[in-house]
């Protein structure tokens, strides 16, 4: 009887509301303190400050930061969610603004349709200036870039401009990006029919990167572009040598280059074991018939998938060229080198979860900005892992596990003797050790002081 009694006290009898200031999402509060402690914004008010006219509304500044917080919160990838974060007040407490400087859906349009097609070179100097910070930190001997595209899948969505066909069967955009350990540092927005090749995009990009590094960075550090066979051309390649860097790239396997190779003694081939599978492999000069000089090169095939032998039709052959010597990489190098490529572009799985590869906007320019914006978001958020959730989660994570894990948590914001406070339970402080969480974000490194 007692027991039942019990058991009747502990079920909930009614609902009622509450005037305290609640919110399921208390871990946005520690990326808006790392953000705050990074300093970014100063890099985009340097670029952006005058982009609207109108000094009533929300700030620029503002309208910035909650465009980083909607991308790192996740919650929805409508721009019309920013309506519901405008009457949520314990939203608005976390990120701490004021309910007259929470922007609407309608707000967010009109900021981003002020963004013109010409802006993309100040949002590429933010990216770059994040690159100089990170490199400044880390301070590799060696700089290990990949040069990449990146189809958005824009099919589902109404018609936007520059929305073309891709070579995936989809209709999309297909930036430009380069890529350095898990981070784009640089990118150029383009239509979808923009294949990899197209125009002097790669020559600008690559002397751009280049310049920045040598003059931003020690001047003897060595660099390497690792690219795929989209940007298999003689131009690239002797582009690479006049600036003195090297590149190990994907050649195409042409008729004359099989018969070239079917020409080498079965013993000058060795194999290559990474623990997991096995490849033959052999090198040789590869030259097509116009080029000025010819590269070193390896050709590779799998010998096992597991433990299962390949036939000789069913081996998925690949060619890999360079301009690196012997001496500078022997030959496992190279294809381990080569072989990263495929882990280089996890990043873009990365950038589609933690943002959207569909575009809101029917303009050019303002998905443009849209864009450059989520980049730059996702650019903290992988410094925000490397900054502050060692021992507390994988650096690995993807974006939806440590949404999961770490923004969605409740919070209460009180105010106390003059402070506003954020509590969570004490189970959530003790696993996550939020408390330490929460003197790195305010300590993290300036981006305005590398």
């Amino acid at each position: 009887m007692n027991e039942t009694k019990t058991s009747e006290r502990r079920k909930i009898a009614r609902l009622e509301t509450t005037n305290d200031t609640l919110t399921s999402r208390g871990g946005l509060a520690f990326f808006v303190k790392y953000v705050e402690a990074v300093g970014v914004m100063r890099l985009l008010l340097a670029k952006f400050e005058g982009i609207r006219k109108s000094a009533k509304g929300v700030t620029v500044a503002n309208m910035f930061l909650q465009a980083l917080y909607f991308f790192f919160d996740g919650t929805s990838r409508h721009v019309s969610y920013f309506d519901d974060l405008k009457k949520d007040a314990g939203y608005a407490a976390v990120v701490e603004m004021s309910d007259k400087q929470m922007a609407s859906s309608h707000a967010v349009k009109r900021f981003f349709g002020a963004f013109s097609i010409f802006t993309a070179a100040a949002f590429r100097w933010v990216l770059k200036e994040l690159f100089v910070w990170r490199l400044k930190l880390k301070q590799p001997v060696l700089v290990m870039l990949t040069l990449d595209t990146m189809v958005m899948d824009n099919d589902d969505a109404l018609k936007r401009e520059g929305c073309d066909p891709t070579y995936k069967k989809v209709k999309g955009f297909q930036p430009l990006q380069l890529i350095w350990e898990g981070k784009i540092v640089d990118a150029i927005f383009r239509r979808g029919k923009r294949h990899s090749n197209y125009g002097n995009d790669v020559e600008k990009m690559i002397r751009g990167i280049v310049e920045l590094i040598r003059t931003r960075y020690p001047v003897s550090v060595t660099i390497v572009i690792r690219m795929d066979a989209g940007f298999f051309d003689e131009q690239n390649f002797r582009l690479c040598d006049e600036l003195g860097i090297g590149f190990v790239g994907t050649g195409k396997t042409f008729k004359a280059i099989k018969e070239q190779v079917a020409a080498i003694d079965e013993k000058e081939w060795k194999v290559y074991d990474n623990a997991h599978q096995k490849w033959s492999y052999t090198g040789f000069e590869y030259r097509c018939e116009k080029w000025d000089k010819a590269y070193r090169a390896l050709y590779t095939r799998p010998k096992y998938e597991g433990q299962q032998g390949l036939l000789e039709f069913a081996r998925p052959d690949n060619i890999i060229v360079t301009n690196l010597t012997a001496s500078d990489l022997n030959d496992k190098c190279v294809i381990y080198c080569h072989h990263q490529r495929g882990a280089d572009e996890l990043p873009h799985r990365g950038l589609k979860e933690f943002g959207s590869e569909q575009m809101p906007f029917k303009r050019f320019g303002a998905n443009q900005a849209f864009y450059y914006v989520m980049v730059i978001a996702f650019f903290l958020f992988e410094t925000f892992k490397e900054d502050n959730l060692q021992d507390i989660l994988p650096l690995s994570s993807y974006a939806t596990t440590v949404r999961r894990q770490l923004v969605d948590i409740a919070a209460k914001v009180v105010r106390k003797a003059g402070q506003i406070i954020l509590k969570v339970p004490k189970t959530i402080m003790e696993r996550l050790t939020l408390d330490t969480l929460w003197m790195r974000c305010q300590h993290a490194p300036s981006v305005v002081t590398a």
